[in-house]
């Protein structure tokens, strides 16, 4: 893979870090990846060469760098504990401002050409649907976000396309919360939802016990094909 880590200018004058992916060709449409709580690690830096490799420009920030900087956790028990600290202490105002500059900081770069997406993960499901409401972005995924339940004012501001996957057995994320999502869009032609059947939360993260194949190649793949419409 064609991949580097680069640093990026925060709203408020600091730098942090991103790990960039390229596609094979060099260039192409722009795709923020947005963490799990345990960091940019080997299972989200292997994400973005998934989608560098169907032709984006990936760029991947490091959430946790105002707590502690290019947190890489792996899915142990203390990690995991770990994990759940920074994420309890994580400052969401800071966050998606600094998403913000990962977007802006993407979208100026020379390898992009035309739109740009983002694709976020358990908390970064929650980011990538907060990043959505900001404008920063052309279109949003948000794979099982913890708490968007809790964000619902935001939704009149989600202008761009977006696109929710859910799993029917999630533990953090209860039916009544999805139906929540649901009924703040009803009616809004932007905004497309997939429950996935007998799956528990993480079921695309082939590094934890939740993992399941048959749901994370289809939402892969409804992910893949919803991007190539709306950022076409």
């Amino acid at each position: 893979m064609n991949s580097s880590s680069i640093s990026i200018s925060s709203h408020d004058g600091q730098q942090f870090d991103a790990y960039l992916s390229l596609p094979p060709t060099g260039r192409g449409p722009g795709l923020v990846i947005i963490q799990e709580i345990w960091g940019v690690n080997e299972h989200i830096k292997a994400v973005a060469d998934q989608y560098a490799m169907d032709g984006y420009v990936v760029l991947a920030p490091d959430v946790f760098w105002r707590q502690q900087a290019n947190v890489n956790l792996k899915y142990n028990e203390a990690d995991t504990q770990k994990a759940f600290q920074l994420m309890t202490h994580l400052d969401e105002a800071h966050a998606v401002a600094d998403l913000v500059s990962t977007a802006n900081a993407l979208r100026a770069r020379p390898e992009v050409s035309g739109k740009l997406g983002a694709i976020g993960f358990c908390m970064g499901g929650l980011l990538s649907y907060q990043l959505a409401a900001s404008g920063a972005v052309d279109a949003a995924v948000c794979y099982y976000g913890g708490g968007i339940q809790n964000h619902l004012d935001k939704a009149p501001k989600v202008q761009c396309p977006i696109l929710f996957h859910y799993a029917a057995l999630d533990g953090y994320i209860p039916a009544t919360a999805v139906a929540d999502v649901k009924k703040a869009f009803a009616g809004r032609a932007n905004a497309q939802f997939h429950v996935y059947e007998g799956v528990d939360h993480g079921f695309n993260c082939w590094g934890r016990p939740m993992y399941q194949q048959r749901a994370a190649a289809l939402a892969r793949g409804r992910t893949l094909a919803w991007l190539s419409e709306q950022l076409a």
